[in-house]
């Protein structure tokens, strides 16, 4: 059985054009991880990929319609990390769909090659820079959080203090769902504490991180207003959760300990990205080539 590709997808914007599609069930894959920070970005990613592959059936995408899609990307000035992303969620819904039996064959998506990861990350001069700008007091608390915590920003906006424990100093990063992508359970460190304890005082609501008594959905102009007053023009909050990463391995920590602070749960992922920082890193193998 052959379904189009915007049954599969979030929006449902694209129509099926076939008469035995009609009726059938829209937004399948997304009825699958509503709740979930997936949800949100699927339908963020659905506006460029649908134009392109919403008419088509599975079994009509070629690798030839996926670098039309990269060229014409790229054209319009995307990054290649944006255009594997997208693609990855595109062919995430069509293996989704094969196992789930709705199509018989998922096609082979074509993507750019994966970026190599972003090595930016703060030293701690740079860290003390920005805790030293003058900003909103939501934006000063987010940025230290991030760096305390090493989360991600979306996990420190969704903070509600029912999940700060003052008592055994722990933060629960995770929301009533489970354990979503790169949330865990993290002790907080003394400043962390004196910071949370002076916005609990002044809370207008549950949320940690809260403007004018409620939520905070984006810092994202409020973040780069400090990083330009910082002189650190290049920095984004996911450089925060890199920073956090990175001074852990450099201080020794173990790979498992970085893994279960990131909320990986697989330590293998955290090695290949910041083994290289520690100390430790091929430090017995380079003994076995020391030959002066």
């Amino acid at each position: 059985m052959c379904v189009s590709w915007s049954i599969l997808y979030l929006d449902g914007s694209l129509t099926p054009q076939w008469p035995e599609f009609r009726g059938q069930r829209q937004k399948a894959y997304s009825e699958t991880v509503v709740g979930r920070p997936v949800h949100e970005s699927m339908e963020y990613t659905g506006r460029s990929v649908l134009p392109w592959f919403g008419a088509f059936r599975p079994d009509q995408i070629s690798v030839q319609d996926c670098k039309a899609y990269i060229a014409d990307r790229k054209q319009t000035g995307i990054q290649d990390g944006t255009i594997w992303t997208q693609l990855g969620k595109l062919r995430t819904c069509l293996n989704w769909a094969e196992k789930t039996g709705l199509i018989e064959r998922a096609p082979y998506i074509e993507r750019p090659s994966k970026p190599a990861p972003k090595e930016r990350y703060l030293t701690r001069e740079e860290i003390a820079q920005i805790l030293a700008v003058d900003c909103a007091p939501h934006i000063k608390l987010a940025i230290r959080l991030m760096l305390s915590t090493a989360a991600r920003v979306t996990a420190v906006l969704e903070l509600t203090w029912d999940r700060v424990n003052f008592e055994r100093d722990q933060i629960n990063l995770r929301t009533g769902e489970g354990q979503r992508k790169g949330r865990a359970i993290v002790p907080m460190t003394q400043s962390l504490r004196a910071a949370l304890m002076e916005a609990r005082r002044a809370a207008l609501s549950n949320y940690v991180v809260e403007w004018a008594g409620g939520p905070v959905k984006s810092i994202k102009k409020g973040f780069k207003a400090a990083a330009v007053d910082a002189g650190l023009s290049d920095a984004s909050p996911h450089v925060l959760r890199h920073t956090a990463a990175v001074h852990m391995a450099e201080a020794g920590i173990p790979m498992d300990e970085i893994a279960q602070y990131l909320g990986h749960s697989d330590s293998r992922i955290t090695a290949s990205t910041y083994a290289r920082y520690s100390p430790e890193h091929l430090r017995k193998a380079a003994s076995a080539l020391e030959f002066g």
